[in-house]
């Protein structure tokens, strides 16, 4: 038996101990590595949703962009923004797993209001509106291009409980999903013109390409028809129309693209403008407030004007 004096013992004791500590607490580094400690990651929300919290831009905004608001807190990852019948004031609400809700907000995101519709939220991606007072919500949200219950629901304000139901599928959609170099038929971005809805698609394949589809304003069942391709490299979360017609603008992620035109056909043959929108989060509703100043809005609850 090997003789440890007296003395020497209870040291001896706390360096064993401080050795035992540090070897289950730490990971070992590779030779020449700096010592990494490690710890379990917090847990989150599975899925998309998550808690409203304002998005914080590591970058000075882009030049024409200012931050104006917030939309109020129980309106949760607004994805569409069209005006309302009130002046000065606009409808957004919260896409899929949201209740079937409008929000009327002003141009600083503040609720006035809000409108139950009689249908479900499956996915709502968009808002427009015909110069008769009809609204039409985009149902068309489709992540993994797999829906074959797409809609495009169409009510007034004044009597939500009567909703006509667009249905309609893609004339060129076979497989759900189909690969995903071809899931190119996700539409978050919808509006009236001329007698009929316009879509236009998110790739979410190649982020190069938005397709436009329509199909007819009329509550029915229909293969939508598809009208042209654009050359987007994004993806196209929203769409809107100047008032005087010639300028249409497809919201991306922090981007947008800008096409103009004499009449619609030169619009649907412009060559996109792109601006960038870095810094602002994810931009998801767009609305001109008027000729020169688009309305913007985000997943994060942040509203911005953007100066043309």
């Amino acid at each position: 038996m090997l003789y440890i004096p007296l003395l020497i013992r209870p040291l001896l004791a706390v360096v064993l101990l401080t050795s035992a500590c540090s070897g289950a607490t730490t990971d070992q580094p590779a030779s020449g590595q700096p010592q990494r400690i490690t710890q379990a990651a917090p847990q989150g929300k599975k899925g998309k949703k998550g808690s409203h919290k304002k998005y914080k831009p590591d970058q000075p905004l882009p030049a024409g962009l200012r931050h104006v608001g917030r939309l109020t807190d129980d309106i949760l990852e607004s994805s569409g923004l069209c005006p309302a019948p009130e002046a000065g004031t606009y409808y957004t609400f919260g896409d899929d797993g949201e209740p079937p809700v409008l929000f009327r907000v002003d141009a600083q995101g503040q609720q006035l209001d809000k409108l139950t519709i009689a249908a479900p939220n499956n996915d709502w991606e968009s808002l427009s509106r015909d110069p008769s007072g009809n609204y039409y919500i985009g149902d068309c949200g489709n992540n993994n291009s797999d829906r074959q219950n797409l809609v495009i629901l169409r009510f007034r304000p004044n009597s939500p409980s009567q909703v006509g139901k667009i249905n309609f599928k893609y004339p060129d959609q076979t497989a759900f999903p189909p690969s995903k170099p071809e899931r190119n038929f996700d539409c978050e971005a919808s509006l009236w013109h001329d007698g009929q809805v316009y879509l236009f698609t998110k790739d979410r394949g190649q982020q190069s390409t938005c397709k436009v589809y329509t199909v007819p304003e009329t509550p029915g069942t229909y293969t939508a028809k598809l009208i042209t391709k654009l050359a987007i490299p994004g993806e196209v979360t929203d769409a809107t129309l100047s008032p005087n017609g010639h300028r249409l603008v497809l919201l991306a992620r922090q981007e947008l693209f800008i096409l103009d035109g004499n009449s619609w056909d030169e619009i649907l043959k412009a060559t996109p403008r792109h601006i960038s929108l870095q810094g602002a989060g994810q931009t998801e509703g767009a609305a001109f407030k008027d000729a020169n100043t688009l309305l913007i809005t985000t997943e994060q609850g942040d509203v911005y004007e953007l100066s043309l």
